[in-house]
């Protein structure tokens, strides 16, 4: 199984935090790094928006991807969360780490 990264954005520390959380103890992802005070500018609604989020580095498996996504989708405050996924390369025993933490059924 592949380990990918998923970058997410939230509205704040609160949705950032819960959605992290909630992703590592259901074993969506192994790890979630939250880096706050990120700048978005985008179209939305036909305005152009700015805004200060949250960005979350979700480290996953690609056979996790899917419901992975449901999860977020039924979690997070916005109405089209930005989920975009990246191959990740690294050292072995991080990736397998990873791919470890997902697979797992049971919490540790």
């Amino acid at each position: 199984m592949s380990v990918v990264i998923v970058y997410c954005t939230c509205p704040d520390a609160d949705s950032a935090a819960g959605l992290a959380r909630d992703l590592v103890e259901t074993r969506l992802a192994a790890c979630v790094t939250r880096i706050p005070g990120t700048r978005s500018c985008y179209r939305w609604q036909g305005q152009v928006e700015e805004a200060t989020e949250e960005l979350l580095m979700i480290k996953t498996t690609s056979g996790r991807l899917e419901a992975l996504e449901r999860r977020v989708h039924e979690l997070h405050p916005y109405d089209v969360p930005e989920l975009l996924t990246v191959p990740a390369g690294g050292s072995r025993g991080y990736l397998d780490w990873v791919r470890t933490e997902v697979a797992a059924t049971d919490p540790a």
